[in-house]
């Protein structure tokens, strides 16, 4: 077996070298792109909502209830939750669907789960999908195989019925980035091949594949070959829709309509749509362009700083087998990516779409509601140091129905309305949110909010800014605008029973330090290593609203440090947790948490944790994932976890010939980025 290489690292977040270097580009190492000197508000303006009376709002009819839409896992129908706080002390049974032996923090290179339950690989990276596809070879790889097989680094998954097609789901799957020093043998960073190129362009994107259930162990197993399975690469064409399409912004030689862009990179989070779409968003695009020095003038300089756009070659050097991945030869080709997808999974031959009006950033979730007249709503966060938390919100509602007529409408809905920016002030004086952790005088981090105006349709609403500016420019807009820097907002998911939002800050390790954003209520803890959970609560929980409330629900880390905080339950009853990144709620309304880069010294996890009763914020881990891997796209149904292992084996000084992990296979194979299921082993609801 081969050595392990050190698991605790000195990067921000936990993460590696390797993680940091194909991900994002080593976007923690340059300079901070929001250079902006938004200041921090402390006092509640006067005459500002009650958190409390908002906190109490009634619930709202979810997504899927107001729909129908199909999609699995969704949460019973229940009473308005409680806010009553975990009690210090209190005996008794966790909260249902959190009823399991919590796995103890470790650093197994395995899949570690509950005593009791089993699990199985449902797909790994290279897995045949599509007609044709040989199968995987990992020493004959070719850009045409990688085509009709399971992408690489799997991330957000989404779950849907199949019609007509008792005991199969429908899994939707994002594919983040790439590895190439653990794909490739003998892999020469400094001199990639155009094959070697050409596989990371067919290993990005998206896999539709359909998924086998045995209902009775709940193991999932892909389906080859399926009539719905399909493959979204670095190179298939995308519609361009919503106000910024044909903007001489998005023009290239290649396409000098603006309206038909070739390909999906960096796909993290996402969302389903109520109409049965599935959404992606792009994240850290900036990394796969060559170049930005030699931008045509110093505006687009200072626009592709902004999006953290570095000088010179790229990692993995594509703009030697492609031009559009050089600003020198297609300086609007960076313009083209940062957006959100939408993928209709049950049509394969349909073209998926990037949508201009949900505005152009490091999208890492979009996460959709409804307004109480039937507008969709998204929520989206851009995952970056000191960046924002956004929403959109439909000017026009979605019809109900599988008709052609509701189809059609429906997929127009996301390119019309207003998109917003959000601003958060705290309820307590600047002088008690010292950097400590240190809750303030009214024992928590709280406050109130309101979600500021960026453009509808073609109406800006940012000064010196062309409505088509701010949605290509949408970080450069929100600046302007004074909105809140925040700490990485990553995924974002709405409860199905209240209505409330919860926003994942992974962390920010340069909060407060010299030169940067200090803290503030909804931030506030000078080097954020550990990162917290945010609960928001929009006026009358009506998502259309352009006021809200807000706590901090999760302020992660270890539990016996005094800067960390778990919804007011008792903190020696807790599973240590650090790091949030993804989220999902079970049929009982616990919010469940992976992590990314966890900061503790053990390895990343899935998490569950109650967000209402006697045992809120009680915190239990269900699983961890391999050395080096991350938990990803977590779903939660009632027998049945589904995760993705992203990024097995990325330790510093790994490759193919020196891996740091044997996971799934074993020692001699190489390792591969897997969705796994978890199930209980009597056949009985996943902690219930």
């Amino acid at each position: 077996m081969p050595k392990l290489l050190p698991l605790i690292s000195s990067h921000p977040g936990g993460r590696s070298a390797l993680t940091c270097r194909y991900r994002c580009g080593d976007a923690c190492f340059h300079e901070t792109p929001n250079t902006s000197d938004n200041a921090y508000v402390g006092d509640v303006i006067a005459g500002a909502l009650s958190r409390r009376s908002l906190m109490r709002a009634s619930a709202v009819v979810t997504v899927a209830a107001a729909t129908g839409v199909a999609a699995v896992g969704q949460a019973r129908p229940a009473a308005a939750a409680s806010d009553k706080p975990g009690q210090s002390g209190k005996a008794g049974k966790p909260a249902r669907g959190l009823r399991f032996s919590p796995v103890a923090p470790n650093t197994k290179d395995a899949v570690v789960v509950p005593e009791g339950h089993d699990q199985n690989l449902v797909i790994r990276w290279g897995d045949p999908i599509l007609r044709g596809a040989p199968a995987f070879d990992p020493d004959n790889q070719s850009a045409k195989a990688q085509a009709g097989q399971f992408g690489y680094n799997n991330d957000y998954m989404a779950v849907l019925d199949v019609p007509n097609e008792d005991d199969r789901q429908l899994l939707v799957v994002n594919h983040e980035y790439t590895d190439e020093v653990l794909m490739f043998a003998g892999y020469d960073a400094d001199n990639p091949t155009r094959e070697q190129a050409e596989i990371g362009w067919a290993a990005h994107g998206l896999s539709v594949v359909v998924a086998a259930e045995e209902r009775k162990v709940g193991k999932l197993t892909a389906v080859p070959r399926h009539r719905l399975n399909r493959r979204i690469t670095g190179t298939t064409p995308f519609e361009v829709t919503g106000p910024a399409a044909g903007s001489k912004l998005l023009r290239t030689s290649a396409d000098p309509s603006g309206k038909r862009i070739l390909g999906t990179l960096n796909n993290c989070g996402g969302g389903i749509t109520p109409w049965g779409t599935v959404l992606s968003g792009e994240e850290n695009f900036n990394q796969y362009f060559a170049n930005a020095d030699q931008a045509p003038d110093a505006t687009a300089k200072k626009r592709l700083k902004r999006y953290g756009f570095e000088d010179g070659a790229s990692e993995r050097k594509w703009e030697r087998y492609d031009d559009r991945f050089d600003v020198a030869q297609e300086p609007n080709e960076p313009n083209r990516f940062g957006w959100v997808i939408e993928v209709d999974p049950f049509d394969p031959d349909s073209t998926p779409r990037k949508l201009t009006a949900l505005g152009r950033f490091k999208h890492e979730a979009a996460e959709p509601r409804l307004t109480t007249d039937g507008r969709p709503v998204l929520y989206m966060g851009d995952d970056e140091k000191f960046d924002y938390f956004y929403k959109f919100v439909s000017s026009k509602r979605m019809m109900k129905g599988g008709s052609r007529t509701a189809r059609e409408h429906n997929r127009t809905l996301l390119d019309e309305g207003t998109l917003y920016v959000a601003k958060f002030t705290g309820d307590s004086p600047a002088k008690e949110i010292d950097g400590s952790g240190k809750l303030p005088d009214d024992g928590e981090f709280d406050g109130s909010g309101e979600w500021i105006p960026l453009a509808s349709g073609d109406t800006s609403h940012v000064d010196g800014m062309t409505a088509e500016e701010v949605y290509v420019f949408t970080r450069i807009a929100a600046d302007k605008v004074g909105a809140t820097k925040m700490d990485r907002p990553e995924d974002v998911e709405p409860s199905p029973r209240t209505g409330r939002v919860y926003v994942a800050l992974t962390n920010n390790t340069d909060r407060g330090t010299d030169g940067k954003a200090p803290v503030d209520e909804a931030n506030p803890r000078t080097g954020n290593k550990h990162g917290q959970i945010l609960e928001l609560t929009e006026r009358r929980n009506n998502p259309g609203s352009t006021r809200f409330n807000w706590r901090l629900f999760l302020v992660c880390g270890d539990p016996e440090a005094p800067d960390t905080y778990f919804g007011g339950f008792p903190k020696d009853q807790v599973s240590p947790i650090s790091c949030p990144d993804n989220l999902t709620f079970d049929a009982f309304g616990n919010l469940w948490i992976s992590t990314d880069g966890n900061e503790l010294g053990n390895h990343d996890g899935l998490f569950g944790v109650a967000t209402a009763g006697g045992r809120r914020g009680e915190v239990r881990q269900f699983l961890t994932v391999p050395n080096g891997a991350e938990t990803c796209g977590p779903i939660v149904q009632d027998r049945r976890v589904l995760v993705a292992v992203q990024h097995p084996g990325e330790l510093d000084g790994a490759s193919v010939e020196k891996p740091a992990s044997t996971w799934p296979e074993g020692p001699g194979a190489l390792v591969r980025p897997s969705v796994v299921s978890v199930w209980r082993r009597d056949g009985g609801d996943i902690g219930a």
